[in-house]
């Protein structure tokens, strides 16, 4: 039953914090999440890709990303959560699989962290067969690189790494 204990987790019955094996969920207080944005806050809160098949999917990110990611279930959704801390106003999200949730190769196109070096994935990429759609680019010595690919599912999505 932990997926109901996080749940209640989520929805704040509790004051502390749940340490999973790679995830803390706030109980109370999601102190940027629950403030206006600005530039003390994240402008992103939560992020989902959509995917039609959670299992296929949830292997590929782990493989290219070298992570564990934690699945779970919630209002009839089928989820993989990336690895989070809520509690430090680290921005968290999920791969879902549900009937409102379709892969989108066009729309908006989230970055991933993909520190230290975005190469590394884009290595990873290439033993499973998907597609680059934009090798690494530096954006400037500041900002770092980018890079853009279409995951399994068909969705188009950036790395950035700051190397």
């Amino acid at each position: 039953m932990q997926i109901d204990f996080i749940i209640v987790v989520l929805i704040g019955y509790s004051t502390e914090f749940v340490p999973t094996p790679y995830f803390y969920f706030p109980t109370k207080n999601f102190n940027t999440m629950s403030s206006k944005m600005s530039t003390a806050t994240n402008a992103l809160n939560w992020f989902e890709i959509s995917v039609n098949d959670i299992s296929r999917a949830t292997a590929f990110y782990e493989t290219i990303f070298d992570i564990q990611l934690m699945p779970m279930e919630m209002m009839g959704m089928k989820m993989a959560m990336f690895p989070a801390d809520d509690a430090n106003g680290k921005v968290g999200g999920s791969l879902v699989q549900s009937e409102i949730h379709h892969p989108s190769a066009t729309g908006a196109i989230i970055y991933l962290n993909a520190n230290p070096d975005l190469q590394l994935v884009i290595d990873r990429l290439a033993k499973t067969g998907s597609k680059v759609i934009l090798p690494k680019t530096l954006i400037d010595e500041n900002t770092g690189y980018l890079a853009l690919f279409t995951d399994t599912e068909g969705n188009t999505i950036g790395l950035h790494s700051t190397k």
